[in-house]
């Protein structure tokens, strides 16, 4: 099989011929910046000029085709870039390359903020921290449905960041290149949410609010976002359908401890747009969805499948109710798992080598057999990671995933 083969086959819950690989397919399942310098200087690679920031609140970084290599990696992704790149630094004064527009600078408080289009702080790294957290909100003065419909321009732009502002042509060029020039299966990703974005626009705490109190806002916002995300998929699909393999979407609705909202607000707000959207998508690029969303997510997994989800990542294992026996038991004929490979939180970061290949060995054996299985971590591998023990998953990866 071919790698691009690979990866569907385990989509559709089919077996494939090895478990398929995946980092760096998504901005949520490769490498921060410190961690790929940590890990360039263990394989000896150049680190000059240091990697492409692919998403800079995350930190996450391009993954290049030597180590797609390195370690038998079967996904590649498509994001909407910055059309030029700048040199920048990380937190601790590593090299990297930043998107043009990506303007910030030292607070008094040694604080790293990005400075918006209108100039003002849009999200600030504390000293010594690691990522960007949103500081922004948008919407934030609306009190009514009313407010929020005057606020259409913005919330239809929301998600597709403003620093990424290649043409979508260039994109496609990009994307049918890469279709045309690996046999990788390409990961496009759409940029889109709906209860993050509502978090992002309105403030984490005031949204939680509106979902029971404000109604109609919140019904005004969701219809306004996806009017956004529809008229996204009607600019790209048609310019990128039969260059895309897989089309991501993200959310988040689960903490660690259980869902971040109650499952029936899930199910009247959220599901019946998702479904809509997901939907949408798949009939106009002709492909499978995966869907990504931190935390304990079990309670909602049958919802997904049923809203069209035919992926989840990043199948965050260490979580309530995500033991990936129970996962696979109990969802596998209905969901493709993409992730779960191994605990980020404690394994990886703080386990041996010997723990690491245990780790991997086991949810393995829990999650591939049948198919409906993509190997990678949950979610991006974090400064702390020692460098052997990466190179100790991949390796596992290729022993355990035969």
């Amino acid at each position: 099989m071919t790698s691009r083969e690979r990866v569907l086959a385990a989509v559709a819950r089919k077996q494939p011929d090895r478990v398929p690989v995946d980092l760096g397919g998504t901005e949520s399942s490769g490498l921060t910046g410190m961690a790929w310098h940590r890990l360039a200087a263990h394989l000896k690679l150049p680190r000059t000029p240091g990697p492409r920031v692919l998403e800079p609140l995350q930190q996450a970084v391009e993954i290049d085709d030597g180590l797609r290599s390195r370690f038998g990696i079967d996904t590649v992704p498509l994001f909407p870039e910055p059309a030029a790149w700048q040199p920048g630094t990380f937190g601790d004064g590593s090299a990297c390359l930043m998107p043009a527009l990506w303007k910030e600078h030292i607070a008094a408080d040694g604080a790293r903020e990005l400075i918006g289009a209108d100039g003002s702080v849009a999200a600030r790294m504390p000293k010594g921290g690691f990522y960007f957290d949103p500081v922004a909100l948008p919407l934030a003065d609306c009190q009514s449905a009313a407010d929020v419909e005057r606020k259409r321009a913005v919330i239809e732009a929301f998600d597709l960041p403003g620093f990424c502002d290649e043409t979508v042509e260039a994109t496609a060029a990009r994307g049918r290149k890469l279709h045309a020039e690996t046999d990788r299966a390409v990961v496009f990703n759409l940029c889109c949410h709906l209860l993050a974005a509502g978090t992002l626009l309105r403030g984490y705490e005031q949204f939680m609010i509106d979902l029971l109190t404000e109604e109609a806002m919140v019904e005004a916002l969701l219809e306004i976002l996806m009017d956004g995300y529809a008229k996204r998929i009607d600019r790209y699909a048609p310019v990128l359908k039969g260059s895309v393999d897989v089309v991501l979407f993200n959310d988040d609705l689960g903490t660690q401890q259980g869902p971040i909202i109650a499952p029936e607000l899930y199910r009247k707000f959220i599901k019946p747009r998702q479904t809509r959207l997901f939907g949408y998508a798949k009939r106009a690029f002709g492909a499978p969805v995966l869907f990504h969303s931190c935390g304990a997510v079990s309670e909602f997994i049958r919802d997904l499948a049923e809203a069209g989800v035919d992926a989840l990542n990043p199948v965050q294992v260490a979580a309530e109710g995500m033991d990936s026996k129970r996962l696979k038991r109990e969802f596998g004929k209905i969901i493709c798992f993409w992730g779960g490979g191994c605990d980020t939180q404690k394994v990886l970061a703080r386990g041996s080598t010997k723990d690491v290949r245990e780790e991997v060995r086991r949810r393995i054996a829990d999650f591939a057999p049948g198919g409906g299985f993509v190997f990678t971590q949950v979610h991006n591998i974090q400064p702390d990671v020692p460098p052997e023990n990466v190179v100790a998953m991949f390796e596992a990866a290729k022993d355990f995933g035969g």
